[in-house]
């Protein structure tokens, strides 16, 4: 399994339809990805200039390419990706504040 360190320019007239389809879980019976792509979008962080970063776990070649045909190219745009080690890309965002907050404060599941 790969993962990657991945960075867009979220749509912000759409984030709070994402917020409220995250809480919802809509996103986590789409196969495979559904419940990666749900819990790594609700643990997304905003870098100083606006970016949403988050680390993703993906089989795809190219990478996302399931996830940004059903999910994210509706909510961003500039979508970019960085092979990283397994929560090595967590480690290097975890300073910056959070995308959603309210989800953050949501047990994984």
């Amino acid at each position: 399994m790969a993962h990657y360190l991945v960075r867009a320019t979220p749509r912000k007239e759409h984030l709070k339809e994402l917020e409220a389809r995250l809480q919802r879980g809509e996103f986590m019976t789409m196969r495979p990805f559904g419940s990666a792509l749900s819990y790594s979008l609700k643990r997304a962080r905003y870098e100083p200039d606006g970016t949403a970063v988050w680390e993703e776990e993906d089989y795809c070649r190219p990478p996302l390419a399931e996830e940004r045909a059903a999910v994210l190219d509706h909510y961003f745009d500039n979508l970019t990706v960085r092979s990283v080690e397994e929560r090595s890309g967590w480690k290097e965002i975890d300073h910056f504040p959070p995308l959603f907050p309210a989800l953050m404060k949501e047990k994984p599941g």
